[in-house]
Protein backbone atom coordinates (compact mmCIF):
# COMPACT_ATOMS: atom_id res chain seq x y z
CA UNK A 1 0.00 0.00 0.00
CA UNK A 2 1.52 3.12 -1.27
CA UNK A 3 2.09 6.73 1.37
CA UNK A 4 -1.07 8.00 2.10
CA UNK A 5 -3.27 5.69 0.36
CA UNK A 6 -5.18 4.46 3.18
CA UNK A 7 -5.77 8.47 3.93
CA UNK A 8 -6.63 8.71 0.29
CA UNK A 9 -9.59 5.45 0.68
CA UNK A 10 -10.71 6.97 3.73
CA UNK A 11 -11.73 10.07 2.37
CA UNK A 12 -13.64 8.30 -0.39
CA UNK A 13 -15.43 6.77 1.91
CA UNK A 14 -16.29 9.88 3.77
CA UNK A 15 -17.77 11.11 1.10
CA UNK A 16 -19.90 8.14 0.57
CA UNK A 17 -20.85 7.84 3.99
CA UNK A 18 -21.35 11.69 4.58
CA UNK A 19 -23.93 10.97 1.40
CA UNK A 20 -25.68 8.24 3.22
CA UNK A 21 -26.28 10.11 6.83
CA UNK A 22 -23.58 7.20 8.43
CA UNK A 23 -21.06 10.06 9.07
CA UNK A 24 -22.27 13.14 11.65
CA UNK A 25 -19.14 15.28 11.60
CA UNK A 26 -19.42 17.70 14.47
CA UNK A 27 -19.34 21.14 13.45
CA UNK A 28 -16.92 23.18 15.86
CA UNK A 29 -15.12 26.72 16.41
CA UNK A 30 -11.54 26.92 17.31
CA UNK A 31 -9.77 29.20 19.74
CA UNK A 32 -5.88 28.99 20.76
CA UNK A 33 -5.16 29.06 24.45
CA UNK A 34 -1.38 29.85 25.91
CA UNK A 35 -0.33 26.82 27.84
CA UNK A 36 2.47 26.61 30.09
CA UNK A 37 5.56 25.83 28.84
CA UNK A 38 5.51 27.84 25.74
CA UNK A 39 2.94 25.46 24.58
CA UNK A 40 -0.26 26.21 22.54
CA UNK A 41 -4.34 24.53 23.01
CA UNK A 42 -6.49 24.15 20.71
CA UNK A 43 -9.82 24.57 22.01
CA UNK A 44 -12.67 23.82 20.11
CA UNK A 45 -16.45 24.40 21.39
CA UNK A 46 -19.07 22.25 19.97
CA UNK A 47 -21.32 24.20 17.49
CA UNK A 48 -24.43 22.04 17.98
CA UNK A 49 -26.16 19.57 19.98
CA UNK A 50 -23.97 17.50 22.37
CA UNK A 51 -23.98 14.13 20.53
CA UNK A 52 -25.33 10.90 22.32
CA UNK A 53 -21.91 9.41 22.78
CA UNK A 54 -20.38 12.62 24.91
CA UNK A 55 -23.06 12.90 26.92
CA UNK A 56 -23.29 10.70 30.30
CA UNK A 57 -25.91 7.41 30.24
CA UNK A 58 -26.50 4.03 31.06
CA UNK A 59 -25.55 0.97 29.09
CA UNK A 60 -24.40 2.02 25.17
CA UNK A 61 -25.22 -0.96 22.53
CA UNK A 62 -21.50 -1.91 20.87
CA UNK A 63 -21.54 -0.01 17.62
CA UNK A 64 -18.47 -2.13 16.30
CA UNK A 65 -20.15 -5.53 16.66
CA UNK A 66 -20.97 -5.46 14.11
CA UNK A 67 -19.39 -2.39 12.76
CA UNK A 68 -21.15 -0.15 10.00
CA UNK A 69 -20.29 -1.06 6.82
CA UNK A 70 -20.57 2.11 4.95
CA UNK A 71 -18.17 3.42 7.91
CA UNK A 72 -15.49 0.60 6.86
CA UNK A 73 -12.10 1.74 5.26
CA UNK A 74 -10.15 -1.34 4.92
CA UNK A 75 -9.67 -4.69 6.23
CA UNK A 76 -6.56 -5.18 8.40
CA UNK A 77 -5.04 -8.94 8.63
CA UNK A 78 -7.45 -11.47 10.23
CA UNK A 79 -8.46 -9.58 13.59
CA UNK A 80 -8.59 -5.37 12.40
CA UNK A 81 -10.56 -3.40 10.80
CA UNK A 82 -10.05 0.42 9.93
CA UNK A 83 -13.51 2.52 10.05
CA UNK A 84 -14.09 6.07 10.12
CA UNK A 85 -15.34 7.70 13.59
CA UNK A 86 -18.73 7.89 12.81
CA UNK A 87 -18.43 11.59 14.44
CA UNK A 88 -15.18 13.22 13.55
CA UNK A 89 -14.11 17.02 14.29
CA UNK A 90 -11.15 16.22 11.40
CA UNK A 91 -12.42 14.56 8.41
CA UNK A 92 -10.25 11.30 8.01
CA UNK A 93 -10.41 10.32 11.75
CA UNK A 94 -9.83 6.64 11.97
CA UNK A 95 -10.67 3.36 14.37
CA UNK A 96 -8.71 0.53 14.49
CA UNK A 97 -10.64 -1.87 15.82
CA UNK A 98 -10.67 -5.76 16.65
CA UNK A 99 -12.81 -8.04 14.42
CA UNK A 100 -14.04 -10.07 17.61
CA UNK A 101 -15.01 -8.13 20.80
CA UNK A 102 -11.83 -7.11 23.02
CA UNK A 103 -11.81 -5.33 26.35
CA UNK A 104 -10.90 -1.91 25.48
CA UNK A 105 -9.81 -2.09 29.91
CA UNK A 106 -7.56 -4.88 28.94
CA UNK A 107 -3.64 -4.96 27.39
CA UNK A 108 -2.59 -3.73 24.43
CA UNK A 109 -1.33 -6.97 22.88
CA UNK A 110 1.03 -7.72 19.90
CA UNK A 111 -1.86 -8.52 17.52
CA UNK A 112 -2.56 -4.52 18.04
CA UNK A 113 0.87 -3.77 17.48
CA UNK A 114 1.00 -5.53 14.13
CA UNK A 115 -2.21 -4.10 13.19
CA UNK A 116 -0.73 -0.58 13.74
CA UNK A 117 2.05 -1.20 12.04
CA UNK A 118 0.22 -1.92 8.88
CA UNK A 119 -1.73 0.82 9.11
CA UNK A 120 1.31 3.36 9.70
CA UNK A 121 3.36 2.23 6.97
CA UNK A 122 0.54 3.82 4.47
CA UNK A 123 -0.83 6.42 6.88
CA UNK A 124 0.95 7.94 10.17
CA UNK A 125 0.21 10.75 12.40
CA UNK A 126 -0.81 10.99 16.00
CA UNK A 127 -2.11 7.47 17.13
CA UNK A 128 -4.07 7.61 20.79
CA UNK A 129 -5.77 5.26 23.20
CA UNK A 130 -8.00 5.71 26.17
CA UNK A 131 -8.10 2.60 28.33
CA UNK A 132 -11.10 3.20 30.16
CA UNK A 133 -14.06 5.73 31.06
CA UNK A 134 -11.88 7.17 33.25
CA UNK A 135 -9.59 7.90 30.74
CA UNK A 136 -12.41 9.75 28.14
CA UNK A 137 -12.78 6.25 26.02
CA UNK A 138 -16.65 5.95 25.36
CA UNK A 139 -16.82 2.55 23.89
CA UNK A 140 -16.02 -0.70 26.13
CA UNK A 141 -14.68 -2.39 22.59
CA UNK A 142 -11.08 -2.28 21.48
CA UNK A 143 -9.97 0.40 19.27
CA UNK A 144 -7.06 2.56 18.44
CA UNK A 145 -7.58 5.96 17.15
CA UNK A 146 -5.25 7.75 14.46
CA UNK A 147 -5.62 11.44 13.26
CA UNK A 148 -3.60 11.49 9.90
CA UNK A 149 -0.85 13.80 8.98
CA UNK A 150 1.95 14.27 6.57
CA UNK A 151 4.80 13.49 6.77
CA UNK A 152 6.65 16.03 8.61
CA UNK A 153 3.86 17.75 9.39
CA UNK A 154 3.45 18.51 13.34
CA UNK A 155 1.98 15.26 14.76
CA UNK A 156 -0.28 17.18 17.44
CA UNK A 157 -0.25 21.12 19.58
CA UNK A 158 2.30 19.83 21.96
CA UNK A 159 4.46 17.44 19.91
CA UNK A 160 7.46 19.79 21.18
CA UNK A 161 6.47 19.39 24.84
CA UNK A 162 6.62 15.34 23.77
CA UNK A 163 9.63 15.75 21.84
CA UNK A 164 11.54 17.68 24.65
CA UNK A 165 10.28 15.93 27.58
CA UNK A 166 12.98 15.66 30.08
CA UNK A 167 11.61 13.81 33.61
CA UNK A 168 12.72 15.72 37.09
CA UNK A 169 12.21 13.41 39.82
CA UNK A 170 12.74 16.85 42.03
CA UNK A 171 9.65 18.24 40.26
CA UNK A 172 6.32 17.87 41.95
CA UNK A 173 4.46 18.62 38.93
CA UNK A 174 1.95 15.74 38.26
CA UNK A 175 2.51 16.83 34.41
CA UNK A 176 5.59 15.38 34.74
CA UNK A 177 5.35 12.83 37.74
CA UNK A 178 2.36 10.67 36.33
CA UNK A 179 3.57 10.80 32.22
CA UNK A 180 6.32 8.84 31.10
CA UNK A 181 7.71 9.74 27.51
CA UNK A 182 10.23 7.34 25.74
CA UNK A 183 11.58 8.60 22.25
CA UNK A 184 11.52 6.07 19.50
CA UNK A 185 14.33 5.12 17.26
CA UNK A 186 13.22 1.93 15.62
CA UNK A 187 9.18 1.15 14.95
CA UNK A 188 8.30 -1.86 14.75
CA UNK A 189 5.55 -4.24 16.78
CA UNK A 190 8.20 -5.58 19.03
CA UNK A 191 9.63 -2.31 20.09
CA UNK A 192 6.25 -0.93 20.56
CA UNK A 193 5.30 -3.60 22.49
CA UNK A 194 8.27 -3.73 24.92
CA UNK A 195 8.37 0.16 25.02
CA UNK A 196 4.32 0.24 26.08
CA UNK A 197 5.06 -2.33 28.91
CA UNK A 198 7.98 -0.52 30.36
CA UNK A 199 6.05 2.85 30.29
CA UNK A 200 2.52 1.28 32.28
CA UNK A 201 5.41 -0.51 34.54
CA UNK A 202 6.68 2.93 35.77
CA UNK A 203 3.37 4.27 36.07
CA UNK A 204 2.75 1.43 38.35
CA UNK A 205 -0.31 0.53 35.67
CA UNK A 206 0.80 -2.86 36.27
CA UNK A 207 2.38 -5.87 33.75
CA UNK A 208 0.16 -8.02 31.22
CA UNK A 209 2.36 -11.33 33.19
CA UNK A 210 1.24 -10.12 36.51
CA UNK A 211 -2.08 -8.07 36.29
CA UNK A 212 -5.13 -9.13 34.25
CA UNK A 213 -5.97 -5.74 33.36
CA UNK A 214 -3.97 -2.57 33.76
CA UNK A 215 -4.90 -1.37 37.49
CA UNK A 216 -5.16 2.17 36.52
CA UNK A 217 -6.60 4.17 34.15
CA UNK A 218 -4.25 5.44 31.25
CA UNK A 219 -3.85 7.42 27.91
CA UNK A 220 -1.33 6.62 25.35
CA UNK A 221 -0.30 8.99 22.76
CA UNK A 222 2.07 7.61 19.74
CA UNK A 223 3.65 8.99 16.84
CA UNK A 224 6.71 7.76 14.93
CA UNK A 225 9.10 9.91 17.50
CA UNK A 226 7.69 8.93 20.62
CA UNK A 227 5.03 7.18 22.87
CA UNK A 228 3.77 8.70 25.94
CA UNK A 229 1.65 7.15 28.68
CA UNK A 230 -0.47 9.09 31.18
CA UNK A 231 -2.28 7.88 34.59
CA UNK A 232 -5.50 9.12 34.67
CA UNK A 233 -7.53 9.54 38.25
CA UNK A 234 -10.57 11.21 36.83
CA UNK A 235 -12.76 11.68 32.89
CA UNK A 236 -13.07 15.41 33.14
CA UNK A 237 -13.67 18.55 35.66
CA UNK A 238 -15.44 21.38 35.33
CA UNK A 239 -17.60 20.29 32.29
CA UNK A 240 -15.17 19.64 29.97
CA UNK A 241 -14.47 15.74 29.25
CA UNK A 242 -10.38 15.07 28.93
CA UNK A 243 -8.97 12.24 26.98
CA UNK A 244 -5.87 11.50 25.41
CA UNK A 245 -6.33 14.36 22.79
CA UNK A 246 -6.42 16.66 25.33
CA UNK A 247 -2.95 15.74 26.69
CA UNK A 248 -1.83 16.11 22.71
CA UNK A 249 -2.93 19.77 23.05
CA UNK A 250 -6.44 19.42 21.85
CA UNK A 251 -9.38 20.16 24.08
CA UNK A 252 -13.30 20.02 23.57
CA UNK A 253 -15.84 22.24 25.22
CA UNK A 254 -19.52 21.99 25.24
CA UNK A 255 -22.34 24.23 26.63
CA UNK A 256 -21.62 22.44 29.95
CA UNK A 257 -18.21 23.11 29.85
CA UNK A 258 -16.60 26.10 32.44
CA UNK A 259 -14.81 28.17 30.01
CA UNK A 260 -14.45 31.37 32.47
CA UNK A 261 -12.40 28.48 34.37
CA UNK A 262 -10.60 27.22 32.08
CA UNK A 263 -9.36 30.70 30.82
CA UNK A 264 -8.45 31.82 34.01
CA UNK A 265 -6.50 28.57 35.35
CA UNK A 266 -4.95 27.61 32.15
CA UNK A 267 -5.24 24.41 30.21
CA UNK A 268 -2.46 22.75 31.95
CA UNK A 269 -4.24 23.22 35.18
CA UNK A 270 -7.17 21.36 33.35
CA UNK A 271 -4.49 18.16 33.04
CA UNK A 272 -3.35 18.17 36.22
CA UNK A 273 -6.70 17.57 37.31
CA UNK A 274 -7.46 14.53 35.73
CA UNK A 275 -4.23 12.91 36.11
CA UNK A 276 -2.48 11.16 39.21
CA UNK A 277 -3.49 8.57 42.27
CA UNK A 278 -6.95 8.31 42.31
CA UNK A 279 -8.69 10.59 45.06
Amino acid sequence: MGRDQLWERALLCTERALQSGALVPLATTLENLPGEDATTFELRHLAGATPKHLREAGPKPNPFRPWDQRLEVDQIGDNHVVILNKFPVQIGHMLLITRDWAPQNGWLNASDWSALISVDQSTTGLWFFNSNPKAGASQPHRHLQLLPRHDGERACPRDDWFSQFCPNNKDQNPLRKFIRVEHLIEFNPSVLQATYQRLCESLSLGTPNNDPLPIFAYNLLLTRSWMAVIRRSREGVHGFSVNALGFAGCLLSTDGSNLSWLKKAGPDELLRAVIGPED
